[in-house]
Protein backbone atom coordinates (compact mmCIF):
# COMPACT_ATOMS: atom_id res chain seq x y z
CA UNK A 1 0.00 0.00 0.00
CA UNK A 2 2.84 2.38 0.94
CA UNK A 3 4.59 1.82 -2.36
CA UNK A 4 1.32 2.57 -4.19
CA UNK A 5 1.00 5.90 -2.30
CA UNK A 6 4.64 6.76 -2.99
CA UNK A 7 4.08 5.94 -6.65
CA UNK A 8 0.98 8.15 -6.64
CA UNK A 9 2.89 11.03 -4.97
CA UNK A 10 5.73 10.64 -7.45
CA UNK A 11 3.26 10.78 -10.30
CA UNK A 12 1.69 13.98 -8.97
CA UNK A 13 5.13 15.53 -8.52
CA UNK A 14 6.07 14.56 -12.07
CA UNK A 15 2.82 16.10 -13.34
CA UNK A 16 3.57 19.30 -11.38
CA UNK A 17 7.05 19.51 -12.91
CA UNK A 18 5.62 18.99 -16.37
CA UNK A 19 3.03 21.72 -15.77
CA UNK A 20 5.70 24.16 -14.59
CA UNK A 21 7.87 23.58 -17.62
CA UNK A 22 4.98 23.75 -20.10
CA UNK A 23 3.10 26.66 -18.51
CA UNK A 24 2.67 29.75 -20.73
CA UNK A 25 3.78 31.98 -17.83
CA UNK A 26 6.90 32.09 -15.70
CA UNK A 27 6.58 30.10 -12.46
CA UNK A 28 9.07 30.31 -9.60
CA UNK A 29 9.07 28.55 -6.24
CA UNK A 30 11.22 30.26 -3.60
CA UNK A 31 11.67 30.25 0.15
CA UNK A 32 10.51 33.19 2.26
CA UNK A 33 13.98 34.75 1.94
CA UNK A 34 13.66 34.76 -1.84
CA UNK A 35 16.09 31.92 -2.53
CA UNK A 36 14.89 30.23 -5.72
CA UNK A 37 14.10 26.53 -5.27
CA UNK A 38 12.59 25.79 -8.69
CA UNK A 39 11.76 27.76 -11.82
CA UNK A 40 10.62 26.99 -15.34
CA UNK A 41 12.58 27.99 -18.46
CA UNK A 42 10.23 30.89 -19.27
CA UNK A 43 10.98 32.48 -15.89
CA UNK A 44 14.69 32.32 -16.58
CA UNK A 45 14.15 33.85 -20.02
CA UNK A 46 12.05 36.72 -18.65
CA UNK A 47 14.34 37.49 -15.71
CA UNK A 48 17.69 37.09 -17.45
CA UNK A 49 17.82 40.79 -18.53
CA UNK A 50 17.83 41.65 -14.81
CA UNK A 51 20.75 39.36 -13.98
CA UNK A 52 24.03 41.15 -13.35
CA UNK A 53 26.26 38.08 -13.31
CA UNK A 54 24.19 35.67 -15.36
CA UNK A 55 22.82 33.90 -12.29
CA UNK A 56 19.31 33.83 -10.84
CA UNK A 57 19.68 32.55 -7.29
CA UNK A 58 17.47 34.91 -5.33
CA UNK A 59 14.12 36.31 -6.48
CA UNK A 60 14.34 39.49 -4.38
CA UNK A 61 17.89 40.23 -5.52
CA UNK A 62 16.97 39.64 -9.18
CA UNK A 63 14.00 42.04 -8.95
CA UNK A 64 15.69 44.65 -6.74
CA UNK A 65 16.22 47.11 -9.58
CA UNK A 66 12.58 47.03 -10.74
CA UNK A 67 10.68 46.11 -7.54
CA UNK A 68 12.74 47.48 -4.63
CA UNK A 69 9.89 47.04 -2.11
CA UNK A 70 9.26 43.34 -2.77
CA UNK A 71 11.43 41.97 0.04
CA UNK A 72 9.79 44.37 2.50
CA UNK A 73 6.28 43.43 1.34
CA UNK A 74 7.03 39.77 2.00
CA UNK A 75 8.59 40.38 5.40
CA UNK A 76 5.59 42.35 6.69
CA UNK A 77 2.91 40.08 5.19
CA UNK A 78 0.95 38.96 8.28
CA UNK A 79 -0.81 35.80 7.07
CA UNK A 80 0.49 32.24 6.96
CA UNK A 81 -0.61 32.05 3.33
CA UNK A 82 -2.24 34.32 0.76
CA UNK A 83 -1.55 36.83 -2.01
CA UNK A 84 1.26 39.27 -1.22
CA UNK A 85 0.92 41.24 -4.47
CA UNK A 86 -1.14 40.72 -7.58
CA UNK A 87 -0.28 41.84 -11.09
CA UNK A 88 2.24 44.58 -10.31
CA UNK A 89 4.03 45.86 -13.41
CA UNK A 90 7.79 45.63 -13.86
CA UNK A 91 9.51 47.76 -16.51
CA UNK A 92 12.78 46.24 -17.72
CA UNK A 93 15.66 47.97 -19.48
CA UNK A 94 16.17 45.26 -22.08
CA UNK A 95 18.86 46.98 -24.11
CA UNK A 96 19.18 44.05 -26.53
CA UNK A 97 15.52 44.33 -27.53
CA UNK A 98 15.10 46.90 -30.30
CA UNK A 99 11.37 47.13 -29.55
CA UNK A 100 12.21 49.06 -26.41
CA UNK A 101 11.67 48.38 -22.70
CA UNK A 102 9.84 45.19 -21.79
CA UNK A 103 6.90 45.16 -19.36
CA UNK A 104 6.30 42.16 -17.09
CA UNK A 105 3.60 41.51 -14.54
CA UNK A 106 4.34 39.83 -11.20
CA UNK A 107 2.04 38.09 -8.74
CA UNK A 108 3.50 36.68 -5.54
CA UNK A 109 1.78 34.26 -3.19
CA UNK A 110 2.77 32.82 0.16
CA UNK A 111 2.06 29.09 0.04
CA UNK A 112 2.91 28.36 3.68
CA UNK A 113 5.36 29.46 6.37
CA UNK A 114 8.42 28.67 4.29
CA UNK A 115 7.47 28.82 0.58
CA UNK A 116 6.57 31.48 -1.98
CA UNK A 117 5.23 31.12 -5.50
CA UNK A 118 5.80 33.83 -8.13
CA UNK A 119 3.92 34.09 -11.44
CA UNK A 120 5.53 36.26 -14.13
CA UNK A 121 4.19 37.11 -17.58
CA UNK A 122 5.29 39.32 -20.47
CA UNK A 123 2.57 41.94 -21.09
CA UNK A 124 4.53 44.42 -23.21
CA UNK A 125 2.01 44.53 -26.07
CA UNK A 126 -0.99 44.34 -23.75
CA UNK A 127 0.34 47.27 -21.71
CA UNK A 128 0.70 49.37 -24.85
CA UNK A 129 -2.89 48.59 -25.86
CA UNK A 130 -4.16 49.43 -22.35
CA UNK A 131 -2.51 52.85 -22.49
CA UNK A 132 -4.17 53.56 -25.83
CA UNK A 133 -7.53 52.48 -24.39
CA UNK A 134 -7.08 54.73 -21.35
CA UNK A 135 -6.52 57.67 -23.68
CA UNK A 136 -9.64 56.74 -25.65
CA UNK A 137 -11.65 56.44 -22.44
CA UNK A 138 -10.44 59.86 -21.30
CA UNK A 139 -11.45 61.35 -24.63
CA UNK A 140 -14.90 59.76 -24.54
CA UNK A 141 -15.39 60.93 -20.96
CA UNK A 142 -14.49 64.48 -21.95
CA UNK A 143 -16.97 64.39 -24.82
CA UNK A 144 -19.84 62.58 -23.09
CA UNK A 145 -19.68 64.13 -19.64
CA UNK A 146 -22.11 66.95 -19.06
CA UNK A 147 -19.95 70.05 -19.19
CA UNK A 148 -21.25 72.71 -16.86
CA UNK A 149 -18.46 75.21 -17.28
CA UNK A 150 -15.68 75.35 -19.84
CA UNK A 151 -13.58 77.74 -21.85
CA UNK A 152 -13.83 77.41 -25.62
CA UNK A 153 -10.71 78.80 -27.29
CA UNK A 154 -9.92 79.08 -31.00
CA UNK A 155 -6.28 78.58 -32.04
CA UNK A 156 -4.47 79.23 -35.29
CA UNK A 157 -2.14 76.72 -36.95
CA UNK A 158 0.69 77.70 -34.58
CA UNK A 159 -1.40 77.35 -31.42
CA UNK A 160 -1.92 81.08 -30.93
CA UNK A 161 -5.20 82.34 -29.50
CA UNK A 162 -7.24 83.89 -32.29
CA UNK A 163 -10.28 85.30 -30.51
CA UNK A 164 -11.52 86.11 -27.03
CA UNK A 165 -14.94 85.26 -25.64
CA UNK A 166 -16.69 85.35 -22.28
CA UNK A 167 -16.04 81.65 -21.57
CA UNK A 168 -12.30 82.35 -21.48
CA UNK A 169 -12.76 85.07 -18.87
CA UNK A 170 -15.26 83.02 -16.90
CA UNK A 171 -12.91 80.05 -16.47
CA UNK A 172 -9.46 81.68 -16.53
CA UNK A 173 -10.01 85.37 -15.81
CA UNK A 174 -8.00 86.44 -18.87
CA UNK A 175 -9.32 89.32 -20.98
CA UNK A 176 -8.91 90.03 -24.68
CA UNK A 177 -5.20 90.75 -24.24
CA UNK A 178 -4.59 86.99 -24.60
CA UNK A 179 -5.29 87.25 -28.35
CA UNK A 180 -2.08 86.47 -30.26
CA UNK A 181 -0.47 84.60 -27.34
CA UNK A 182 0.31 80.90 -27.47
CA UNK A 183 -2.11 78.70 -25.53
CA UNK A 184 0.87 78.05 -23.23
CA UNK A 185 -0.19 81.24 -21.44
CA UNK A 186 -2.67 79.09 -19.51
CA UNK A 187 0.15 76.91 -18.05
CA UNK A 188 2.16 77.73 -14.90
CA UNK A 189 5.75 78.77 -15.57
CA UNK A 190 7.91 75.78 -16.49
CA UNK A 191 4.97 73.40 -16.93
CA UNK A 192 5.21 73.14 -20.73
CA UNK A 193 7.89 73.93 -23.30
CA UNK A 194 7.37 75.55 -26.69
CA UNK A 195 8.24 72.22 -28.32
CA UNK A 196 5.66 70.39 -26.22
CA UNK A 197 2.99 72.89 -27.23
CA UNK A 198 3.72 72.03 -30.86
CA UNK A 199 3.67 68.32 -29.97
CA UNK A 200 0.09 68.54 -28.78
CA UNK A 201 -0.99 70.19 -32.02
CA UNK A 202 0.71 67.41 -34.03
CA UNK A 203 -0.95 64.77 -31.84
CA UNK A 204 -4.31 66.37 -32.48
CA UNK A 205 -3.61 66.23 -36.23
CA UNK A 206 -2.64 62.56 -36.09
CA UNK A 207 -5.20 61.24 -33.59
CA UNK A 208 -8.08 63.66 -34.04
CA UNK A 209 -7.55 64.99 -30.49
CA UNK A 210 -4.98 65.56 -27.74
CA UNK A 211 -6.05 65.43 -24.11
CA UNK A 212 -4.20 66.04 -20.87
CA UNK A 213 -4.85 66.97 -17.25
CA UNK A 214 -2.84 69.20 -14.97
CA UNK A 215 -2.45 72.58 -13.36
CA UNK A 216 -3.49 75.65 -15.33
CA UNK A 217 -2.97 79.33 -14.63
CA UNK A 218 -5.54 82.05 -14.09
CA UNK A 219 -4.98 85.71 -14.87
CA UNK A 220 -4.57 86.57 -11.17
CA UNK A 221 -1.73 84.02 -10.79
CA UNK A 222 -3.80 81.40 -9.00
CA UNK A 223 -3.86 77.83 -10.31
CA UNK A 224 -6.59 75.29 -10.91
CA UNK A 225 -6.74 71.65 -11.99
CA UNK A 226 -7.99 71.32 -15.54
CA UNK A 227 -8.78 68.87 -18.29
CA UNK A 228 -7.81 70.31 -21.66
CA UNK A 229 -8.55 68.89 -25.10
CA UNK A 230 -7.27 70.16 -28.44
CA UNK A 231 -8.79 68.97 -31.68
CA UNK A 232 -8.36 70.11 -35.28
CA UNK A 233 -11.36 71.71 -36.92
CA UNK A 234 -13.19 69.73 -39.60
CA UNK A 235 -12.93 72.49 -42.19
CA UNK A 236 -10.04 74.84 -41.54
CA UNK A 237 -10.95 77.15 -44.39
CA UNK A 238 -14.51 78.01 -43.38
CA UNK A 239 -16.54 78.94 -40.36
CA UNK A 240 -18.66 75.78 -40.57
CA UNK A 241 -17.74 74.59 -37.08
CA UNK A 242 -19.48 75.74 -33.90
CA UNK A 243 -20.20 74.65 -30.36
CA UNK A 244 -23.28 76.06 -28.63
CA UNK A 245 -23.50 78.74 -31.36
CA UNK A 246 -19.94 79.92 -30.66
CA UNK A 247 -18.42 79.93 -34.14
CA UNK A 248 -14.71 79.35 -34.67
CA UNK A 249 -14.15 81.15 -37.96
CA UNK A 250 -11.07 80.04 -39.92
CA UNK A 251 -9.21 78.72 -36.89
CA UNK A 252 -7.10 75.60 -37.21
CA UNK A 253 -7.78 74.12 -33.75
CA UNK A 254 -10.23 74.31 -30.90
CA UNK A 255 -9.09 74.09 -27.28
CA UNK A 256 -11.61 73.21 -24.58
CA UNK A 257 -10.48 73.80 -20.99
CA UNK A 258 -12.59 72.44 -18.12
CA UNK A 259 -12.04 73.27 -14.45
CA UNK A 260 -12.11 69.90 -12.65
CA UNK A 261 -10.56 71.03 -9.37
CA UNK A 262 -13.37 69.35 -7.44
CA UNK A 263 -12.33 65.98 -8.88
CA UNK A 264 -8.62 66.48 -8.32
CA UNK A 265 -8.28 64.65 -5.00
CA UNK A 266 -9.78 61.45 -6.34
CA UNK A 267 -7.73 61.70 -9.54
CA UNK A 268 -4.56 62.52 -7.64
CA UNK A 269 -4.97 59.64 -5.19
CA UNK A 270 -5.51 57.18 -8.02
CA UNK A 271 -2.54 58.54 -9.94
CA UNK A 272 -0.26 58.30 -6.90
CA UNK A 273 -1.39 54.74 -6.17
CA UNK A 274 -0.60 53.63 -9.72
CA UNK A 275 2.27 55.87 -10.76
CA UNK A 276 3.84 57.09 -7.51
CA UNK A 277 6.71 55.75 -5.42
CA UNK A 278 5.32 55.50 -1.90
CA UNK A 279 8.65 56.14 -0.13
CA UNK A 280 9.90 59.24 -1.96
CA UNK A 281 6.76 60.72 -3.50
CA UNK A 282 8.43 60.79 -6.92
CA UNK A 283 7.09 59.05 -9.99
CA UNK A 284 7.73 55.31 -9.97
CA UNK A 285 9.44 53.18 -12.59
CA UNK A 286 6.22 52.48 -14.50
CA UNK A 287 5.36 56.17 -14.67
CA UNK A 288 8.86 57.06 -15.85
CA UNK A 289 8.89 54.62 -18.74
CA UNK A 290 5.42 55.58 -19.95
CA UNK A 291 6.18 59.31 -19.82
CA UNK A 292 9.67 58.92 -21.28
CA UNK A 293 8.48 56.75 -24.17
CA UNK A 294 5.82 59.33 -25.02
CA UNK A 295 8.29 62.21 -24.86
CA UNK A 296 10.85 60.45 -27.05
CA UNK A 297 8.24 59.41 -29.61
CA UNK A 298 7.34 63.10 -29.88
CA UNK A 299 11.00 64.01 -30.12
CA UNK A 300 11.55 61.58 -32.99
CA UNK A 301 8.79 63.29 -34.99
CA UNK A 302 10.04 66.80 -34.30
CA UNK A 303 13.80 66.46 -33.83
CA UNK A 304 15.12 68.33 -30.81
CA UNK A 305 17.52 67.55 -27.96
CA UNK A 306 16.38 65.30 -25.12
CA UNK A 307 18.72 64.28 -22.32
CA UNK A 308 18.66 61.65 -19.60
CA UNK A 309 20.28 61.79 -16.19
CA UNK A 310 20.75 58.63 -14.10
CA UNK A 311 21.54 59.20 -10.42
CA UNK A 312 22.80 56.52 -8.03
CA UNK A 313 23.44 57.00 -4.30
CA UNK A 314 27.07 56.18 -3.46
CA UNK A 315 27.82 53.42 -0.94
CA UNK A 316 24.17 53.21 0.02
CA UNK A 317 24.48 49.70 1.46
CA UNK A 318 27.04 50.90 3.97
CA UNK A 319 24.68 53.75 4.98
CA UNK A 320 21.97 51.18 5.69
CA UNK A 321 24.40 48.89 7.52
CA UNK A 322 25.82 51.69 9.67
CA UNK A 323 22.67 53.66 10.42
CA UNK A 324 19.79 51.23 9.86
CA UNK A 325 17.16 51.01 7.12
CA UNK A 326 14.96 53.84 8.51
CA UNK A 327 17.96 56.16 8.15
CA UNK A 328 18.51 54.85 4.63
CA UNK A 329 14.89 55.65 3.81
CA UNK A 330 15.40 59.18 5.16
CA UNK A 331 18.40 59.59 2.84
CA UNK A 332 16.36 58.49 -0.16
CA UNK A 333 13.59 60.93 0.75
CA UNK A 334 16.18 63.72 1.07
CA UNK A 335 17.58 62.89 -2.38
CA UNK A 336 14.06 62.92 -3.83
CA UNK A 337 13.14 66.24 -2.21
CA UNK A 338 16.36 67.81 -3.48
CA UNK A 339 15.69 66.59 -7.01
CA UNK A 340 12.07 67.79 -6.97
CA UNK A 341 13.23 71.26 -6.03
CA UNK A 342 15.93 71.40 -8.71
CA UNK A 343 14.16 70.25 -11.86
CA UNK A 344 11.41 71.79 -13.99
CA UNK A 345 7.78 70.71 -13.99
CA UNK A 346 8.20 69.35 -17.51
CA UNK A 347 11.09 67.09 -16.48
CA UNK A 348 10.23 63.48 -15.68
CA UNK A 349 11.79 62.73 -12.26
CA UNK A 350 11.44 59.19 -10.91
CA UNK A 351 12.82 56.55 -8.58
CA UNK A 352 13.48 53.57 -10.85
CA UNK A 353 15.31 51.26 -8.45
CA UNK A 354 16.39 50.87 -4.85
CA UNK A 355 18.74 53.87 -4.72
CA UNK A 356 18.65 54.77 -8.40
CA UNK A 357 16.81 57.74 -9.87
CA UNK A 358 16.21 58.93 -13.42
CA UNK A 359 15.41 62.33 -14.91
CA UNK A 360 14.35 62.92 -18.50
CA UNK A 361 15.01 66.48 -19.66
CA UNK A 362 12.97 67.47 -22.74
CA UNK A 363 14.57 70.06 -25.04
CA UNK A 364 17.86 70.02 -23.09
CA UNK A 365 21.16 69.36 -24.88
CA UNK A 366 24.20 67.58 -23.46
CA UNK A 367 26.02 70.73 -22.32
CA UNK A 368 23.06 72.02 -20.33
CA UNK A 369 22.33 68.54 -18.95
CA UNK A 370 25.89 68.24 -17.63
CA UNK A 371 25.61 71.63 -15.91
CA UNK A 372 22.31 70.58 -14.29
CA UNK A 373 23.73 67.20 -13.21
CA UNK A 374 26.80 68.83 -11.67
CA UNK A 375 24.60 71.31 -9.81
CA UNK A 376 22.65 68.40 -8.31
CA UNK A 377 25.80 66.47 -7.39
CA UNK A 378 27.38 69.51 -5.74
CA UNK A 379 24.21 70.34 -3.80
CA UNK A 380 23.84 66.83 -2.39
CA UNK A 381 27.52 66.71 -1.41
CA UNK A 382 27.15 69.89 0.67
CA UNK A 383 23.66 69.19 2.09
CA UNK A 384 23.62 66.04 4.24
CA UNK A 385 20.45 64.35 5.45
CA UNK A 386 19.29 65.24 8.96
CA UNK A 387 18.16 62.15 10.85
CA UNK A 388 17.59 61.82 14.61
CA UNK A 389 19.87 64.68 15.60
CA UNK A 390 22.70 63.57 13.33
CA UNK A 391 23.73 64.28 9.78
CA UNK A 392 24.30 61.59 7.15
CA UNK A 393 26.25 62.59 4.06
CA UNK A 394 25.38 60.74 0.89
CA UNK A 395 27.02 61.68 -2.39
CA UNK A 396 25.78 60.56 -5.80
CA UNK A 397 27.29 59.35 -9.04
CA UNK A 398 25.60 60.62 -12.18
CA UNK A 399 25.49 59.43 -15.78
CA UNK A 400 24.30 61.75 -18.56
CA UNK A 401 23.36 60.96 -22.16
CA UNK A 402 21.54 62.76 -24.97
CA UNK A 403 19.55 61.55 -27.98
CA UNK A 404 21.24 61.98 -31.34
CA UNK A 405 20.74 60.87 -34.93
CA UNK A 406 22.21 57.43 -34.19
CA UNK A 407 19.58 56.32 -31.67
CA UNK A 408 15.80 56.59 -31.51
CA UNK A 409 14.66 54.32 -28.66
CA UNK A 410 14.45 54.88 -24.92
CA UNK A 411 16.33 51.67 -24.17
CA UNK A 412 19.27 52.92 -26.26
CA UNK A 413 19.35 56.22 -24.39
CA UNK A 414 19.11 54.35 -21.06
CA UNK A 415 22.04 52.14 -22.07
CA UNK A 416 24.21 55.15 -22.81
CA UNK A 417 23.34 56.88 -19.54
CA UNK A 418 23.92 53.62 -17.65
CA UNK A 419 27.38 53.27 -19.19
CA UNK A 420 28.19 56.84 -18.18
CA UNK A 421 26.94 56.14 -14.64
CA UNK A 422 29.10 53.03 -14.41
CA UNK A 423 32.14 55.05 -15.54
CA UNK A 424 31.40 57.65 -12.85
CA UNK A 425 31.38 54.96 -10.18
CA UNK A 426 34.53 53.31 -11.53
CA UNK A 427 36.27 56.69 -11.48
CA UNK A 428 35.79 57.09 -7.73
CA UNK A 429 32.11 58.03 -7.30
CA UNK A 430 30.72 61.47 -6.41
CA UNK A 431 31.16 62.70 -9.96
CA UNK A 432 29.27 63.32 -13.20
CA UNK A 433 30.13 61.41 -16.36
CA UNK A 434 28.56 61.81 -19.77
CA UNK A 435 28.33 59.26 -22.54
CA UNK A 436 31.17 59.67 -25.03
CA UNK A 437 33.44 61.33 -22.47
Amino acid sequence: MSSELNSHDAGEYEALLQFMYMAPVGLIEADVHGNILMMNPLSAQLLMPLSVDGGLQNLFDSLESVAPDLRHLCSVFPEQQGTICDGIKLHLNNYADKRGPQVLTLSLMKLDQVRLMAVIADITLQDKRERQLRQNDAWLNAIMTSITDYALISLDQFGRIEAWNESIQRVTGFDDKVIGHSYGIFYPEGAITTAQQSDRLREADENGWSLDEGLRLKADGSQFWASAMIFPLPDRRSDAFSIDDQRIGESAYCLIVRDISDKRDATDNLRKAIYGDHLTGLANRRSFFEAAELELSRRNKMLRPSSLILVDADNFKSINDSNGHPAGDAVLRHLATSMKGMFRQVDVVARIGGEEFAVLLPSVDIKEAIVIAERLRSYLESHPTSYEDREITCTVSVGVATMDEHISQLNELMKRADQALYAAKQSGRNRVNYWGE
